[in-house]
């Protein structure tokens, strides 16, 4: 046979399932590596306390590991995909001058707050956003090129609210994330309708631990047990001291369903803790995308119900909890996005 007729014949037979599950693998190792890249930066970090600068408030600091981080991960994103757009923390977007519809959403350090205090929950988050059919990508990076951010475009300039529109109608969606916690020394990651899985370099397979996993193989996560007693509700709180007072009263008002609340101190670990069953839910108001891309995808192929904000400022959660309880921030209104600080200061890491 003509190897050309051949060729023709084998991308004939390829179908959609299958051309989504390719570009499911391919976009998954990106974010392992680029995951990888930021982590292997903060692994650097040795003992005491690390600098760092003040960002918008006092306890909003960055580091020059910050900084590092998000070059390392930029840099993995950038040789593997070099037409995709990049979102990150410290540096912003960046949009290729032909894209390819794909947007990576990116937090070097989400725990800084943890990082410089010596605390080990802190971690590199990566996620990407995009078509779920390659094909379609060419028709939304020309929709995207002309089209104005809207009210409740977030920082980076893209829209959480035609996001989740997309994601409505099928044609869009959070396709790929990783988030790697190096002095856990775990790795939580999934890619879309392949489930969510746990790398633990730590514990050993078959303990006692609630986790379980291993350095060499992964574990399928499923969540916790709906029906268990003694119920842990994650939430975080912001810098601003009238939108602490607002998440104060808010998660009052949802205690009644948990014995008891933890503060980790970084969403994206909070939403894995949700998907490996440690947590049984987490919510929390005020969070940037990049904060919540990765590990909301997690939470979600764990089987568990996720909520992701649709304004900005927005209610995030995850897990067994009920989203209709959430209050709306009725003291202070809705902030446009684009009045927030580019650095995503509303909400503490």
């Amino acid at each position: 046979m003509n190897p050309k007729h051949l060729q023709s014949a084998q991308g004939a037979a390829e179908s959609p399932v299958d051309r989504a599950a390719a570009l499911g693998r391919e976009l998954l190792a990106v974010a392992r590596e680029a995951a990888a890249a930021g982590a292997a930066v903060l692994a650097e970090r040795g003992r005491g306390k690390v600098a760092a600068d003040t960002k918008s408030a006092a306890g909003d600091w960055v580091t020059d590991f910050d900084r590092r981080a998000e070059i390392a991960v930029r840099d993995v994103i950038a040789a593997a995909r070099p037409n995709d757009a990049i979102t990150g923390e410290e540096y912003g977007r960046t949009v290729p001058a032909e894209p390819s519809g794909y947007r990576w959403s990116i937090d070097p350090l989400d725990g800084t707050a943890n990082f410089v205090r010596g605390i080990v929950y802190y971690c590199t988050s990566v996620a990407v956003f995009g078509p779920l059919d390659e094909a379609a990508a060419s028709a939304t990076s020309a929709t995207s090129a002309t089209s104005a951010p809207s009210s409740t475009a977030t920082p980076e300039g893209n829209t959480l609210a035609a996001d989740g529109a997309a994601m409505d109608a099928g044609t869009h969606g959070w396709l790929a994330a990783s988030i790697n916690a190096p002095a856990l020394g775990v790795e939580y990651y999934a890619a879309a309708g392949d489930g969510a899985w746990l790398i633990d370099s730590v514990l050993a397979t078959g303990s006692d631990a609630r986790r379980g996993g291993s350095a060499t193989r992964a574990q399928r996560l499923q969540g916790g047990d709906k029906e268990e007693a003694g119920r842990l509700l994650a939430t975080g709180f912001g810098y601003d001291a009238d939108r602490r007072q607002f998440q104060v009263a808010a998660l009052l008002g949802l205690m009644p369903g948990f014995a008891n609340v933890r503060r980790i101190g970084s969403a994206a670990l909070d939403l894995c803790l949700v998907a490996d069953g440690t947590l049984d839910a987490y919510a929390e108001y005020g969070t940037q995308e990049f904060d919540w891309a990765a590990g909301a995808l997690i939470a979600a192929e764990a089987g568990l119900p996720v909520l992701r904000p649709r304004t900005n400022p927005g209610w995030q959660a995850a897990g067994y909890l009920d989203f209709d309880a959430l209050p709306a921030e009725s003291s202070l209104g809705e902030v446009p996005a684009a009045d927030q600080p580019a650095s995503g200061a509303p909400a503490a890491k």
